[in-house]
């Protein structure tokens, strides 16, 4: 199976603050644990205007501030931060969730693997969740308030849009970056 490909920077991905606290995908830094990645690591993420391509196996996983620590993130095509196009994969295992969040981007979700559930709302609550397959195609509207939750097992998700990718947690006191250092 061929997905869109070169390898993933050799960098995990940062966070900054915007000046209206949304947060943003910031500069990439190293950090990928032991068995997560394979490859190159002087290459970069796939640019949008060159033909290309990556195999499942050498995508690049790594930590993300801005999920949980168990949580992984992989930059396929594009520069997240930057405007302009960008796809990543998010693997979450088994029993992690995500607190309500925003996104100042609008979304596109494909389930690559496991059943990826996804609730709308500012309150984390089970019975707003709807599970999606693999195959399945969800739209999400930028500021759409949501939370995410890997009820079933591992998900894998793909997601499209155009960036500076970002994400604000409704809470503060759920965003794992500040946490950081208590």
């Amino acid at each position: 199976m061929r997905f869109l490909t070169k390898l993933v920077s050799s960098a995990a991905i940062a966070a900054c603050i915007t000046g209206a606290g949304a947060q943003t995908l910031g500069p990439v830094a190293s950090g990928a644990s032991a068995g997560e990645s394979s490859g190159n690591p002087a290459q970069s993420s796939l640019p949008v205007k060159q033909f290309g391509s990556v195999l499942s196996e050498n995508v690049r996983w790594q930590a993300f501030p801005a999920f949980p620590p168990q949580a992984r993130l992989a930059v396929l095509v594009g520069e997240p931060a930057k405007p302009g196009p960008y796809v990543v994969r998010v693997k979450l295992p088994g029993g992690v969730k995500l607190m309500p969040h925003t996104h100042p981007e609008d979304r596109i979700y494909t389930v690559v693997s496991g059943v990826f559930y996804i609730g709308l709302g500012t309150t984390f609550d089970p019975d707003k969740l709807q599970a999606y397959a693999p195959g399945s195609v969800v739209v999400l509207p930028a500021n759409t308030p949501h939370f995410h939750w890997a009820k079933s097992g591992d998900y894998m998700t793909q997601v499209a849009g155009s960036g500076p990718l970002g994400i604000q947690y409704v809470d503060p006191h759920d965003d794992p970056r500040n946490l950081a250092g208590k």
